[in-house]
């Protein structure tokens, strides 16, 4: 059943159509927004009921979208008046919801401080609708705004959508639209929805329409699922148990599912008519099965599901000692095709049995057996064992390299036994940094023609900083036209031939070479020039070449 596009429907209609003066829809397209309710996207159920609402608004209301977390990540500026509040504005704001890109933070009291700034200049009743599946992320108060709003003296009200958020999540933000005299509405459950949607609706001061034809009474909370990591075991702690989702589905005679799905999230209740159910118990990595049967909504009904499943409590560490890596990347494979991986850290349910674990951070990897007990939390924390090496090149002392032209590579310093090394890891660009297992390496850094290697130790928990010397300097060369430029060797070689150190085309051309004697040659038409100049360490020369 898909409840949340019928419950933001619901919500913001009222609010919008109903509401005097004008109103502003803040929306977050913050990256949490690619989270799943009932395996759907919640940005796909945000643009599918907001499409919804709209379609069906008067043509003369005001409205208008500002979005926050569209454009880039990790920036607390990242807010847009995308469609400026007006009349016939609900296909411009449907078009920017199902084109809107999600990715970056929430900073959703400065997205409703500017919509108020927006409102507050047309003196007109003012409405802000926040639709927000997370938390403000940027350091600001939302019940602190909320106050100093409703102190401004305008004729202003917040209503704030919880999409999705916990019960803790929501009393962070519940207060921005208590302290304007506006609702907060939480998505948990179908019963809680219907009981939010009485409290909500505005009624408008205009022609007064047909009263709408009852609803049915709701049914009361009557079904209070639960699961056990194993049978008799203890109840699970907030940090898993909130993420358990159950899904009923009613059963025929011959026990085979029929009709729509209920899905009831966490430690939420839910109502449920009397009768048999195909129950689907799921957190993270273990499922289960099985039938139950509902009472009357009289009585409460509690199914139990029993995961037979463990917990992984993962931690990785770069060196014994050190705070947990965010680069380290953790893997586990185990039976029944279960694949779960994560950063840093983890705390996951798996079902129980023997799974291979493999550990990877830079250039460093292990892997281990790993057994998963039902019942039992697993806690491993592992020091991968690297050290930082961190490589910067110089011109010549005290003259660095900047940029991103330089091409880093470090090798096993051991040579095989046809004079190779083995590549270990490679990047491109000044300050370079590589985790890397203890041992010997050398770092080569190539720019232009210019390649130098230096060799280095690792220690684990160390960081070792790497200056490579170029002895080298910087070429600009300027030509008239697109004549193909060679840089050769000022001296011959002993048969004749002068090396070859780089070539391109003009007419500008900069490359970087060794320091040292050089001829620069061009062709155009058959025509070949031949001009002699000199690389100092550190320095840059210029040439400007004619036919």
């Amino acid at each position: 059943m898909r409840l949340v596009p019928f419950f933001l429907a619901a919500l913001l209609a009222p609010a919008i159509a109903c509401a005097e003066g004008k109103s502003i829809i803040v929306l977050d397209a913050s990256g949490s927004m690619w989270g799943q309710i009932d395996g759907r996207a919640k940005l796909e159920i945000a643009r599918e009921a907001l499409g919804s609402v709209l379609a069906g608004i008067p043509a003369e209301a005001e409205i208008g979208l500002m979005a926050y977390g569209h454009r880039e990540k990790g920036s607390c500026d990242d807010i847009e008046l995308v469609v400026p509040p007006g009349p016939g504005t609900a296909a411009a704001i449907t078009e920017a919801a199902n084109t809107m890109k999600f990715l970056g933070k929430t900073p959703l009291s400065e997205a409703v401080r500017r919509a108020a700034a927006e409102l507050k200049s047309t003196e007109e009743k003012a409405t802000v609708i926040l639709i927000t599946d997370g938390i403000e992320t940027c350091e600001a108060d939302p019940c602190a705004l909320g106050a100093e709003l409703e102190a401004s003296g305008v004729d202003f009200t917040a209503h704030v959508v919880g999409f999705g958020l916990t019960e803790e999540e929501g009393k962070a933000v519940a207060c921005l639209a208590e302290n304007t005299g506006g609702k907060y509405i939480q998505a948990a459950d179908a019963g809680s929805l219907v009981e939010a949607l009485k409290t909500t609706v505005v009624v408008a001061e205009h022609e007064p329409e047909p009263l709408p034809e009852p609803e049915p009474p709701a049914l009361a909370d009557n079904v209070d699922p639960d699961a056990l990591l194993v049978a008799g075991g203890p109840e699970m702690d907030d940090r898993i148990l909130q993420d358990v989702v159950f899904s009923f589905t009613p059963v025929g005679e011959d026990g085979v599912p029929v009709g729509d799905s209920y899905t009831i999230y966490g430690r939420s209740k839910g109502a449920l008519a009397e009768g048999k159910y195909l129950m689907v118990t799921e957190l993270h990595d273990a499922r289960v099965e099985q039938i139950v049967e509902i009472g009357p909504i009289s009585t409460l009904s509690t199914p139990v599901a029993v995961l037979d499943a463990g917990v992984l409590n993962i931690t990785l560490r770069p060196s014994p000692g050190a705070e947990p890596d965010p680069d380290a990347f953790w893997e586990m494979r185990g039976p029944n095709d279960v694949t779960e991986s994560n950063y840093a850290k983890g705390y996951r349910v798996f079902p129980a049995g023997e799974y291979a674990l493999s550990v990877r951070l830079g250039a460093a990897e292990m892997t281990q057996s790993v057994v998963i007990e039902a019942g039992k939390v697993l806690d491993l924390d592992l020091v991968v064992g690297v050290g930082l090496a961190v490589v910067e090149a110089s011109y010549a002392e005290g003259v660095m390299v900047e940029g991103a032209e330089q091409f880093v590579e470090i090798f096993e310093a051991k040579k095989a036994i046809d004079g190779t090394r083995k590549s270990v890891a490679y990047t491109y660009g000044a300050g370079a940094d590589f985790d890397l297992p203890a041992g010997d390496y050398v770092a080569a850094v190539t720019l232009g023609a210019a390649s130098v290697e230096v060799p280095f130790t690792i220690k684990v928990g160390e960081r070792v900083d790497i200056v490579v010397p170029l002895n080298a300097g910087v070429v600009a060369v300027t030509t008239p036209s697109d004549q193909f430029i060679e840089v050769l060797a000022a001296k011959p070689d002993i048969n004749g031939n002068r090396a070859s150190f780089a070539y391109s085309y003009g007419p500008n051309w900069l490359t970087t070479l060794p320091a040292g004697d050089y001829v620069v040659t061009t062709k155009k038409d058959d025509k070949t020039t031949e001009t002699p100049f000199t690389v100092v360490a550190g320095e840059r020369v210029e040439l400007a070449l004619t036919e």
